[in-house]
């Protein structure tokens, strides 16, 4: 089915000159084309531009190419050309800031349980139903003509895209790949999409066979990134993930469900109702906030799902109370045991921890009216800054009724560590080694003790570097 260029999508016009094309990928386009071969726009670069979303990335599909060696020959006539995804019939190219996969139709068929374990095999000449066929979604199958200023639809991917709907193409070949699974769920919470009740059914058949046990960590945790990272409200996504029944692969968060809370503080709910209500008010405070880094948000968001995961190992009833003492120190190993099934990165998820274990930090120190002496140590434990964040999101992620507390603890603990200049860093030791040796001092095992002595100082005393030398050669 061909739809010329006069649809409309949230009352949106949509025309040639709104997709930002970048020009040297317009000549490639056009080089292919005066070669007698034929390119289409594909996918999520189609998508995007027809719910009026930036489009960031491209995927071009060429058809009537010989083979991957003739279409990299004329792609190299442009720029660079990566061979990391020739194995599945895809070469990659970088213009701009643009991420662009040129490939050629193919068919798959799945010989064993990894992503890797697919027998591919490139067929130019496929018409564009039968190439469509083999991916996930139908809003995801809609090709653009550039040339022609036109689309083709083969599984009206269009038509579920102005009802809001995520629909399966083909059965057989959705099955193959487990990860579909995820992007289902992340494209629901992403576009505020509904998934079909067929489509629900085939993923929960997936979800049951146990393949997602054959997932690699690296492919999941991609999934989640855009779940975090594109959406408005994760906790769609998340939802999904618990009617689904994916829950039984992160038991960490399965024990949310259910786990009760005092209604004082939390009459919202469980603190599985918490946690989703939190993962939403972060993802406002970051577009609020503009921030843009990527990495930054990721481990915000992650230290916000994992915040109250010490709760169900302390919850308890006494005198009609529910409390959960020492909650955020019991919630760092599962905070571990969760992370390490979606990363290796150490570092990463020492982020995640100390975020984890100092989360209530802020409120403490506010209603004690700490000291300096406080703050400082503070901020040897934690970034101060991300700390107030996902501390505004616990506190906004409830059903209170007087939210403006919220901001009176993050915003005092900020202002105090911008004063002192460790809002985004730990504070530094005046005094360091060299300035031992400078003294005279000969290094050896004593250092520690004389260097923490002056960092003592620093911290509690609030001496300056002078003072404290004049200490240290008292004492020593």
């Amino acid at each position: 089915m061909r739809l010329e260029l006069q649809f409309h999508i949230q009352k949106m016009y949509i025309n040639k000159s709104k997709i930002n094309i970048p020009k040297l990928l317009i000549d490639i386009l056009t080089t292919l084309q005066d070669s007698g071969y034929k390119p289409y726009l594909v996918g999520g670069c189609v998508r995007d531009f027809l719910l009026n979303k930036a489009v960031k990335d491209f995927d071009i599909e060429v058809f009537g190419i010989e083979n991957l060696e003739n279409l990299k020959l004329i792609l190299e006539k442009y720029t660079k050309v990566h061979d990391i995804g020739k194995s599945f019939g895809v070469l990659k190219i970088n213009i701009d800031d643009f991420d662009i996969d040129f490939s050629i139709p193919r068919v798959e068929k799945k010989v064993g349980k990894t992503h890797k374990s697919f027998e591919i095999k490139l067929l130019s000449n496929l018409n564009i139903k039968k190439a469509a066929k083999r991916r996930d979604f139908t809003i995801n199958a809609i090709y653009y003509d550039y040339f022609k200023d036109s689309f083709i639809d083969p599984f009206d991917g269009i038509k579920d895209l102005k009802k809001r709907k995520i629909r399966y193409i083909d059965k057989k070949s959705f099955v193959e790949d487990s990860l579909r699974v995820f992007r289902a769920f992340g494209f629901a919470s992403r576009f505020d999409f509904k998934i079909t009740k067929k489509t629900k059914q085939l993923l929960k058949t997936i979800i049951k066979s146990g393949e997602l046990n054959n997932l690699s960590k690296e492919r999941v945790f991609e999934e989640f990134k855009k779940l975090f990272l594109k959406s408005i409200k994760p906790s769609i996504g998340f939802e999904l993930i618990y009617e689904l029944g994916i829950l039984k692969y992160f038991p960490e968060l399965k024990a949310l469900i259910g786990c009760i809370q005092d209604k004082e503080y939390h009459p919202e709910g469980d603190v599985w109702i918490h946690t989703m209500m939190c993962l939403d008010e972060l993802a406002r405070i970051i577009k609020e906030e503009k921030i843009d880094d990527e990495y930054k948000k990721l481990y915000l968001f992650y230290s916000v799902l994992c915040h109250d995961l010490g709760k169900p190992f302390c919850t308890q009833e006494i005198n009609g109370k529910i409390t959960s003492h020492k909650h955020e120190v019991l919630g760092i190993e599962p905070t571990i045991s969760f992370l390490s099934k979606l990363t290796n990165e150490k570092k990463f998820i020492d982020i995640v921890c100390s975020l984890v274990k100092s989360h209530l930090a802020p409120f403490q120190l506010y209603l004690a009216e700490s000291s300096l002496k406080a703050i400082k140590r503070l901020s040897l434990k934690v970034n101060i800054e991300d700390l107030c964040l996902v501390c505004l999101a616990d506190c906004l992620g409830r059903d209170i009724p007087d939210k403006d507390k919220c901001y009176a603890a993050t915003i005092w603990l900020l202002e105090k560590a911008k004063e002192l200049e460790i809002h985004n860093e730990p504070i530094k030791a005046l005094v360091q080694g060299r300035d031992l040796i400078a003294l005279g001092f000969n290094p050896s095992q004593k250092f520690k003790e004389i260097l923490d002595f002056a960092f003592d100082l620093q911290l509690d005393e609030h001496l300056g570097k002078e003072n404290i030398i004049k200490e240290i050669l008292k004492k020593y």
